[in-house]
């Protein structure tokens, strides 16, 4: 059973990253949901057709979450995605608000990975 919201989050993204979409906007999704993505309009169902689309493109993603942080009816979740094993990826920061349990907001912003990065630390 998922408790928290932060395991929500989690699980959200976990179902999508997985190719399951529309199960995730199913289960986690609130009917009033809306998302901030810049590259798509903000009504659901424009990004669960781009995120299926994504997702039958590359079968093979990768999803790696390394910190889920909330606070009140927020949660921001930091993970690593590829698009495959081999992919170097993008670190991606999704920020969700939450009503009754459901998303109700979202917002995403990712940065590639550069294959020679001068800084020691990683990005993660």
């Amino acid at each position: 059973m998922i408790n928290s919201i932060k395991d929500r989050a989690v699980s959200f993204l976990e179902l999508v990253a997985s190719g399951d979409v529309r199960e995730a906007y199913h289960r986690y999704t609130s009917p009033d949901f809306r998302h901030h993505n810049p590259f798509f309009p903000g009504d659901p169902e424009s990004l669960m057709l781009a995120m299926e689309e994504d997702a039958n493109q590359n079968p093979h993603k990768v999803l790696e979450v390394k910190h889920v942080i909330g606070e009140g009816d927020m949660v921001a979740v930091h993970s690593h995605v590829k698009q495959n094993q081999d992919d170097l990826g993008i670190a991606v920061v999704h920020i969700f608000r939450f009503h009754n349990d459901l998303i109700v907001e979202l917002w995403d912003v990712g940065q590639r990975i550069p294959e020679n990065s001068p800084n020691e630390n990683g990005a993660f």
